[in-house]
This record gives C-alpha cells, sequence and structure tokens, in this order.
C-alpha cells in the first residue's frame, strides 16, 4: 500500500487519534494483525511488523495516563477504589467500545482467515488495537498526544461508567436536580431510547429532557450508566448556556 493511499485511508483514524503521524509505518505496524505477517510468511528476521510489541507498550503507557488522571482527579480515594475504578476504564470491554466509535476495525491489516472470521469485530483484537495505537501515538508524538487521546477517548468515555459501579460518582443526575431547581426549569424527565448488543454486553442510549428544547443524551453498558451521561451532556450544556461571570 502506497504511503499517499495509506494517508488519504486513515486521515478520519488520525483525527480521532487527533494525531498525524510522521513515520507512517508506525501506524500502520499499529493496524497489523499478526495473522497477516503469518500468512505471508514473514519470519521474526524480518523484524516485528505487527501490532503485539505496540500492543504490550501501549498497555503500561494507557494504564500510567489512567493512573495519573485519577490520582489527580479523586486526591481522596484510596488506592483499592482507584484501582477498581482504573480496571474498569482499561478493561478490554471498555476499549472494545472505544474502538468501535473511532472506527479502528475499518483499517485494521488483517490475514485472510482472520478477515472470513470476523477479526473487524473481535472484540479482544479491536481492544489490543487501540493500545498499539496509544503506544505508535507515543512513539511518533511523545507523551502529550498520546495524553490528549487517552483522556478524551477513553478516560471521559470511560470514568461515567466506572464511578456508578464502583458508587463514588460524581452524581451528574443529583446535580442536575439542583440546577434545573435553581433555573426554574422543569423536573428532569429520563427515557430509554434504545438498547443493542447481546444480553451479555448490552449497549442502552438513554435521553434527559428538562423544559422546552433542553436534552441530553448518553449511552452507556447500563441504564444508570447512560443515565449519568445524559444528565451531564445536559448540564455541560447548560453550562454554555450560562453567562460568564
Amino acid at each position: 500500500m502506497g504511503s499517499r493511499c495509506m494517508r488519504a485511508e486513515t486521515e478520519n483514524l488520525e483525527a480521532a487519534l487527533g494525531h498525524a503521524f510522521h513515520d507512517r509505518e508506525l501506524l500502520i505496524r499499529a493496524l497489523t494483525h499478526r495473522s497477516l505477517c503469518y500468512e505471508r510468511h514473514i519470519g521474526a528476521s524480518a523484524g516485528p511488523i505487527d501490532n503485539e510489541q505496540l500492543e504490550f507498550l501501549g498497555d503500561s503507557i494507557l494504564g500510567f495516563l489512567v493512573s495519573e488522571h485519577l490520582v489527580s482527579r479523586f486526591p481522596g480515594l484510596s488506592e483499592g477504589k482507584l484501582s477498581k475504578i482504573k480496571a474498569h476504564v482499561v478493561s478490554a470491554a471498555h476499549l472494545y467500545s472505544v474502538a468501535q466509535k473511532i472506527g479502528v476495525g475499518a483499517y485494521l491489516q488483517l490475514g485472510r482467515g482472520e478477515e472470513m472470521s470476523g477479526g473487524r469485530e473481535k472484540r479482544a483484537l479491536l481492544a489490543n488495537a487501540v493500545e498499539a495505537l496509544i503506544a505508535a501515538v507515543y512513539l511518533d508524538g511523545g507523551i502529550q498526544p498520546a495524553r490528549a487521546f487517552v483522556l478524551k477517548q477513553v478516560i471521559e468515555e470511560g470514568l461515567p461508567d466506572a464511578l456508578v459501579e464502583q458508587r463514588e460518582v460524581s452524581d451528574y443526575k443529583g446535580m442536575l436536580q439542583e440546577r434545573v431547581q435553581m433555573l426554574g426549569l422543569a423536573h428532569p424527565r429520563y427515557s430509554t431510547l434504545s438498547e443493542a448488543g447481546p444480553h451479555h454486553a448490552k449497549t442502552f442510549v438513554v435521553e434527559v429532557r428538562a423544559g422546552q428544547g433542553l436534552s441530553g443524551c448518553g449511552e452507556g453498558s447500563s441504564k444508570k450508566a447512560a443515565g449519568q451521561r445524559a444528565a451531564r451532556d445536559l448540564l455541560r450544556q447548560l453550562d454554555d448556556l450560562e453567562p460568564r461571570k
């Protein structure tokens, strides 16, 4: 695949990553599954060209960045509680949802067998690719772009569910209730717009309304988590509407 073609094909992915690669080979390697190397009979003597080593590095970088953020944001929480929240944010299930959101599957370089068996939708394969991409961004641009991507796409998306599960939640629903009372708006009304996925891995979309033309939407692995995200979304909108002091 030529570099111009690769650049054109990955523009949307790089936009989601928040980083335009200088070393295109790093990006290609992060997206290359070992099945392609096996089918092309590329041995270890050629050097690592699949994404397994990048996955290994990305796992450590992700763990560090999530830990860094949690310690800064929740200085009063115990090590045990921080570890439980972190476990959710860095979990394969959550990284899989991140991969789906930014469309990683469409860019993977797979062997024919893996392609035929639905590799572009496999949970573990996609989660591993996200870790490889984090490492690739770090190696190409340093810690700052890696931190920016992890914060936006991994932490901000995964933290509400994690906090709900650990009951250490910044209670967005409660905060929204207080805010609408202060503003004289109607009480928040929550409704489930949709639910999808298999029984063991459902995704819910919840909407909250608080007055005419004011609504927020959130997605999560439970109705409770989706409701918290919807409340957070509406709170942010209310923040934008209120005049700055």
